[in-house]
């Protein structure tokens, strides 16, 4: 069983590293602007916060396509790697295996992915201990959040699975980062794993500052500990 579970974290991972990771630098073209702390520290959310939770809008293509796609008897693979794609954020190309005409596809595609409120408020579980932001946990966030640690002072996310790391300027990756009206913005990745403790980590989170006065806190995380894995995102909007 421990060794099923070491094979499962490494092809999640997709590490074979045999020790801890800590994961801090930022990749080339991510430099942080000068004054990039500040800055960071007020858009964190304060204790007691209040945040909306928020999801990606479902898109025409998400809703009708795959019943155009049954009533026309196209591929069911075709269709499932379309829907795929769409759902990493990626423009999807056309399929002829999916049984409609190019145009009638193209009429599909052509959406603006959008942030909508999915009707619930919740009161952020966070923190402050000194010169460290922590979370916590409550219904509607899952787990996602629980025990992450920002450090005030540097900057650094920490998280319990044993790995920590430096934000980076937040550059957007696919269409719907670059859908949001995004004015400045920080980011963090932690990826890494140790088959020792059966810890591991695949971490994104995204602090972003919205031209509209909002801010927006996206976390997504896949998560072991101790053989014990979740995985699981958070979109939450809060005003600072």
């Amino acid at each position: 069983m421990h060794a099923l579970r070491l094979s499962l974290m490494l092809l999640v991972l997709g590490s074979a590293t045999l020790a801890p990771v800590h994961v801090q630098a930022a990749p080339a073209g991510t430099t942080l602007p000068g004054g990039w702390l500040t800055r960071l520290v007020g858009l964190l959310p304060q204790p007691g916060q209040s945040a909306q939770l928020m999801g990606w809008q479902a898109s025409r293509l998400i809703v009708t396509l795959p019943v155009r796609v049954a009533e026309m008897g196209g591929d069911r693979e075709a269709l499932r790697t379309i829907m795929s794609k769409y759902q990493r954020g990626e423009k999807p190309a056309y399929d002829p295996r999916l049984g409609i005409s190019r145009a009638e596809f193209e009429g599909y595609v052509l959406f603006e992915p959008a942030l909508s409120a999915i009707n619930k408020r919740v009161k952020l579980p966070v923190t402050r201990e000194g010169s460290r932001l922590r979370f916590g946990d409550t219904a509607g966030l899952d787990g996602v959040l629980r025990g992450l640690e920002i450090d005030l002072l540097t900057g650094e996310l920490r998280a319990p699975e044993g790995f920590s790391g430096k934000p980076q300027a937040f550059v957007p990756g696919n269409a719907q980062e670059r859908a949001l009206d995004v004015q400045s913005g920080f980011e963090w990745t932690l990826r890494g794993n140790n088959p020792y403790t059966q810890n591991g980590i695949n971490l994104n989170v995204q602090l972003l500052s919205l031209r509209g006065g909002q801010t927006v806190l996206s976390v997504r995380r896949f998560s072991m500990m101790r053989g014990a894995t979740s995985d699981g995102q958070v979109i939450l909007q809060y005003a600072r």
